[in-house]
């Protein structure tokens, strides 16, 4: 886990981006998992899989979270790293809960609720949500070639942070629910 020797301790962002930290290195949600840098809070990575019973189900998306220095105020930036069919790569991701839309950020959520957000808006129509506009048979192409290229194409990408890939997807479905509930 990350340290806060360069960071002030007593500072309310700092303290709440550890408490986020410390409670997803020990969630059990296996739709994504989420780290900060060792060497800087506020630049989180994060691997999400697809969500069940969707042309994106087979995928696992690799992106950066970066929070500002006012965070939870203020909302984080998201990116995606791995070709996705949805969004552009390396360009932070307009969304109601991210640094595009401020007004609509609510300090009570984190990163777990982003990244289940952002799971969520994967499969909203183009109009719903900004980005790219593609078949579902391209989704499914990108979500087949994810893994490959979170895997091989990357290899700052650490394995251990990598959700469970060969869970059965009938039971990803309560997963969904589970994770939602907490």
């Amino acid at each position: 886990m990350a340290t806060t020797s360069s960071h002030n301790k007593k500072s309310s962002s700092v303290k709440r981006i550890l408490s986020e930290a410390r409670e997803l290195s020990s969630d059990t949600c296996s739709l994504y998992t989420a780290h900060p840098l060792e060497d800087n809070i506020f630049e989180w990575h994060f691997t999400l899989r697809g969500p069940p019973s969707t042309e994106f189900c087979s995928g696992l998306y690799h992106g950066r979270i970066l929070l500002p220095a006012e965070y939870p105020f203020r909302p984080p930036d998201l990116m995606l790293l791995t070709p996705n069919g949805r969004w552009e790569l390396n360009k932070k991701i307009c969304l109601t809960f991210t640094g595009f839309h401020e007004e609509m950020w609510q300090p009570a959520w984190g990163i777990r609720t982003a990244l289940l957000g952002l799971q969520t808006f994967m499969t909203a129509k183009q109009e719903a949500a900004v980005g790219i506009d593609l078949t579902s048979l391209d989704h499914t192409h990108h979500s087949n070639k994810s893994f490959f290229n979170l895997i091989y194409s990357n290899p700052t990408i650490s394995r251990t942070c990598l959700p469970n890939r060969c869970q059965p997807e009938e039971n990803l479905d309560n997963t969904t629910e589970t994770c939602l509930d907490r």
